[in-house]
């Protein structure tokens, strides 16, 4: 066994991403916007062959769903978002206003810093990182479509906890963020976003 490469992708928005609400394992549906977005992108190859793994929750499951229309894909409940408890449904910008939330990005509340009633780092951790062993001991290349508090936490594992903020990158969407899996699905050396294409439409011919 090597290992394998895999590249996370970020679900396309929702009501309360537009509303900057947070989410975490609340299961809010993608906008219409994003369907018809997300019906005109494809991935780029050579990921366009890789396996297809999803967070269950239906932002997740549905863009992988209309990324590759033409296979659906393995949906693993490790992969779904950090919970963010009682904060869920609440405005970032409000929490972030008061000082005694303690709101910050997942790779800034430390290892053991915990949302009231949500998951710390290490819990979330803990669920995440058999599920990337698996993929690892595959072998195969694999896309996984998450979510956003997820992705900082497995590529601040990747990339040590080290700057430049490379934890607190931002995550952008129609990116594909690939890196490495150690034989034991340790997450290695992380590599630039990858754009989706604009997918090719049949233009019509006169008869």
């Amino acid at each position: 066994m090597t290992g394998a490469s895999i590249a996370l992708i970020r679900h396309f928005p929702t009501d309360w991403n537009i509303e900057r609400r947070l989410q975490g394992q609340t299961d809010r549906p993608l906008t219409d916007a994003a369907r018809a977005r997300l019906d005109s992108l494809r991935l780029p190859a050579p990921w366009d062959a890789a396996d297809l793994v999803a967070s269950p929750l239906s932002r997740a499951s549905e863009t992988a769903m209309r990324l590759v229309p033409e296979r659906p894909p393995r949906l693993d409940p490790r992969f779904v978002e950090i919970s963010w408890g009682e904060w869920e449904g609440k405005l970032s910008d409000d929490l972030g206003r008061d000082p005694e939330t303690g709101l910050r990005p997942v790779d800034r509340l430390g290892w053991t810093g915990r949302p009231p009633g949500g998951e710390s780092a290490a819990d979330a951790w803990a669920r995440v990182e058999p599920a990337l062993k698996r993929l690892a001991q595959g072998g195969m290349p694999a896309v996984v479509v998450t979510h956003k508090a997820l992705m900082r936490l497995i590529l601040g594992v990747a990339w040590n906890w080290q700057g430049p903020d490379r934890g607190s990158a931002e995550i952008k969407r129609a990116r594909l963020y690939p890196l490495r899996l150690s034989t034991a699905g340790r997450p290695q050396n992380p590599g630039e976003p990858v754009r989706l294409v604009e997918r090719e439409t049949q233009s019509a011919t006169a008869p």
